[in-house]
């Protein structure tokens, strides 16, 4: 029994004395596992260190970003494009060619902006024009009298007021859409407009069919003539004889004297038409006779203009006449002008009369069997007979 007791104190004493190193295997074994920890680690990092100097040496990616579907796509050297099919995929979305932000945006060379005309160039220009001596001698003369004044503004000196709005008066085909667009060029050229382009518009662009929308309608035509000249042709159509009743022709005259006003630093209105109509047209509202103070009259062209038009019509697109041709055509156009009624033509009768003419020469040239350059050049009396 005292054998027992010992063998079981020797039991007690054995495992006491062996706790301490069973404790330090533990902790052998739990070193173990963070010394193999540790060592991943190292690798994982040896290996994304690894990746990243790769990633540095190679060509750098462009980021695209495509217009239709708007998917973002990674573009590296031309091997890795042509791996992906990038070259193909980035350009062609539903069978249709696609352009890329980067195909938008890359470098192009400078476009040059479009040079305007110096006044010389605008002032032999009007010189050119076939007749009308008295409208060229009047630009000319109010050209000078805003570039003294704008010397005078530089020497800061007191100007009157002064109003550059226009009265074009006379016949159809007179000149006087083309006077005003040369005048739009001139005042741009010398400063007085910012753009100088001519808005061309008639009664029905101004005018709407019902109660608030001429206003608003009027608004967007002067919006657009901002900068230059508004050209209303027949003008006197805004404003009906008395007794025909309410018309939002005067609606659109009242919204465009107000607009006129807010905006007179850099918007000039020419009204034009024939001269007794726009005569009622300048009376009918106090506001006009104020603004419209500057009258020109565009008379007719007579026979030896008519023809110098029609001789530049020829030249220009490459046309000859016999003799007998032009001695008819003199005589046709001393006919007209000695029989001219209010409707009289003038440039668009000859310019109609020049259609009619190029179109008989060709019925005639078709029927040859063969022709040759100057048969396609050459006008014959008989094409001017059957013309007029």
């Amino acid at each position: 029994m005292i054998k027992n007791r010992i063998s079981e104190k020797s039991k007690e004493e054995l495992l006491r004395d062996m706790k301490p190193a069973a404790t330090y295997l533990d902790s052998l074994a739990g070193f173990s596992d963070v010394l193999s920890t540790i060592r991943q680690a190292e690798n994982a990092a040896k290996e994304l260190l690894d990746e990243t100097t790769d990633a540095a040496n190679m060509p750098k990616k462009t980021r695209f970003k495509h217009i239709s579907t708007g998917e973002t796509v990674d573009i590296g050297n031309d091997s890795e494009n042509k791996a992906r099919g990038t070259d193909t995929d980035m350009k062609k979305t539903n069978g249709e060619s696609q352009a890329t932000v980067a195909e938008q945006n890359e470098t192009k060379p400078d476009e040059q902006p479009e040079e305007k005309p110096s006044t010389e160039e605008l002032l032999q220009k009007l010189d050119e024009l076939v007749g009308l001596e008295n409208i060229k001698q009047s630009v000319k003369s109010l050209i000078n009298l805003v570039k003294v004044r704008k010397l005078r503004e530089e020497n800061k000196l007191p100007n009157p007021p002064l109003s550059l709005h226009m009265v074009f008066t006379g016949n159809p085909g007179t000149g006087k859409t083309t006077v005003a667009r040369i005048l739009s060029e001139l005042y741009c050229a010398i400063g007085v407009l910012s753009k100088g382009q001519l808005v061309e518009v008639d009664r029905s662009g101004l005018v709407a069919g019902f109660v608030g929308q001429t206003a608003i309608k009027t608004s967007e035509v002067v919006e657009k003539a901002l900068g230059g000249i508004l050209f209303i042709d027949e003008a006197y159509a805004l404003a009906p004889e008395a007794g025909t009743g309410s018309d939002f022709g005067r609606e659109a005259i009242e919204t465009l004297l107000k607009l006129m006003e807010d905006n007179r630093d850099d918007l000039i209105v020419i009204v034009a038409g024939y001269s007794e109509p726009m005569e009622r047209f300048i009376t009918a509202n106090p506001g006009l006779e104020s603004r419209f103070n500057r009258y020109f009259e565009f008379e007719d062209y007579d026979s030896n203009q008519l023809g110098e038009i029609f001789t530049l019509m020829c030249l220009k697109s490459e046309y000859v006449l016999t003799d007998e041709a032009k001695e008819f055509a003199d005589e046709h156009f001393k006919f007209i002008y000695e029989n001219r009624d209010e409707n009289f033509g003038n440039a668009r009768h000859i310019r109609n009369f020049f259609e009619h003419i190029v179109a008989q020469q060709s019925d005639r040239i078709s029927s040859l069997s063969e022709h040759t350059r100057e048969d396609l050049v050459v006008i014959k009396l008989e094409d001017l007979e059957k013309a007029v």
